[in-house]
């Protein structure tokens, strides 16, 4: 009986080592790649002084024109992710400031990511820190809040294994070869090209609520000298409940409504989302409204 409780307790030594060997090697290729994801290029780049940062879902990344703004002269970066949530956009900016950078202005797309009923975060994308939970204590603070933090902390190798088609062996192998993605020829923006003339959306029953994550957006701007420009951002032009951003307007007056600046549904590939034309039509706006230099 002691034998065999004996080689147990080696097994389990072993695959202990063998797990925390395998957290090293792979938290390793992801710390090797700036170019592989937006999460990536901020952990391991070196500090940098940005003009401006965007923040926001897919209604920041396919709407704002970074290199519109490097015509200004301004050092711009499009930190927007498809499905992202404040809870994202919150952290993003932290581990910046983490990292070193300075920033001097945020533009925060908030408008439909303010609605009630919507998850706290995105699953997808919260996946994207995972690999640098132990290196970063802004990551690691703001995660402590998630359900299965302390089983993703201490024990070795678990995230890997739980989330193995997101961060598992193919993306490390991607990483770790410095695989670059196509995001980061257009610093971060994300061109849709297509075009629908028969787009409509339906936010009747939406209803804005007070984010906590905004609320954080908005102090660490303050605390940290950063002008911080918040934004609704254009909706085609067949959508009922509009007044869901005046709702948002009353909630947070220094929120500032652009969801009709562009409105036609030919500037539209989705209902919530412009196409190229039309997010430079809408990119020049807010270049004429709050850098006009």
């Amino acid at each position: 009986m002691k034998k065999f409780l004996f080689f147990l307790l080696k097994i389990l030594i072993i695959s202990l080592l063998l797990a925390y060997a395998l957290d090293l090697v792979y938290t390793a290729g992801f710390l090797q790649s700036t170019e592989r994801d937006k999460i990536g290029y901020i952990y391991n780049s070196k500090p940098q002084k940005f003009d401006v940062i965007i923040l926001g879902s897919s209604r920041a990344e396919n709407h704002f024109v970074s290199k519109m703004f490097k015509e200004k002269g301004l050092k711009t970066f499009n930190f927007g992710m498809q499905g992202s949530r404040l809870f994202e956009s919150d952290l993003i900016l932290k581990l910046l400031l983490e990292k070193k950078n300075i920033i001097k202005n945020v533009i925060v797309e908030v408008d439909l990511n303010l609605r009630s009923g919507l998850s706290k975060y995105s699953d997808a994308n919260v996946l994207k820190f995972l690999p640098y939970l132990h290196n970063s204590k802004c990551i690691n603070d703001h995660f402590e809040e998630l359900s299965d933090h302390d089983s993703q902390f201490y024990i070795p190798f678990y995230r890997y294994m739980k989330y193995e088609t997101k961060i598992g062996f193919r993306e490390f192998f991607l990483s770790a070869s410095q695989k670059k993605s196509k995001v980061f020829t257009s610093d971060g923006y994300g061109a849709l090209y297509t075009s629908n003339e028969y787009l409509e959306d339906n936010l009747a029953s939406a209803i804005p609520k007070r984010n906590k994550y905004y609320e954080e957006i908005k102090k660490i701007c303050k605390v940290n000298n950063i002008n911080l420009i918040a934004v609704m951002t254009p909706m085609c032009e067949n959508v009922v409940g509009m007044n869901y951003f005046d709702k948002v307007k009353k909630m947070y007056p220094e929120i500032h409504n652009y969801e009709n600046v562009v409105v036609e549904n030919k500037y539209f590939s989705s209902c919530k989302h412009l196409n190229d034309q039309g997010a430079r039509i809408f990119t020049t706006r807010i270049l004429k409204d709050f850098f006009n230099r």
